[in-house]
């Protein structure tokens, strides 16, 4: 919900800051500050913006970037909550053409949870689509045995 509410906030082009594009990056660093400044005043408001209005049994909230969101979920919802860190190494981060920006990759934003959070489920994905579909497929049913 950053980018949406951003965007509105500070007319944006919405669909063009969900992308990996120059544009985004133009105000990557403005959104943050952005963002820290309303988690700092209420630290729940990009969850519950992230949740309103949904009424599946089953939702996949990605992109969460920071510990108080985890803990606000596991409040909110209790034991219901899986947490789930996709991960892939840095080689292959760059290989898909990822870069690092001192002051923007090693932010809060990018690696709030990089400690502190003990996750229900670790997705490796390297490229291999085999091995991911496996991991996948192993959560897919824990979900449906939990429903």
């Amino acid at each position: 919900p950053i980018e949406l509410l951003s965007s509105q906030e500070h007319g944006l082009d919405f669909q063009r800051l969900l992308d990996a594009s120059a544009y985004k990056e133009m105000f990557r660093q403005d959104m943050i500050r952005w963002g820290e400044g309303k988690r700092h005043t209420d630290p729940g408001f990009f969850c519950r913006a992230a949740v309103e209005g949904a009424l599946q049994p089953v939702w996949i909230v990605s992109d969460t970037r920071r510990l108080s969101d985890v803990e606000w979920f596991r409040d909110t919802y209790g034991d219901v909550v899986q947490t789930v860190r996709v991960v892939a190494t840095e080689e292959t981060r760059k290989r898909r053409n990822w870069v690092f920006v001192a002051g923007v990759d090693d932010a809060e934003s990018e690696c709030g949870l990089d400690k502190g959070v003990a996750f229900d489920w670790v997705i490796t994905n390297d490229g291999d689509k085999v091995a991911l579909g496996k991991q996948l497929e192993m959560l897919v049913q824990s979900l449906h045995r939990n429903l």
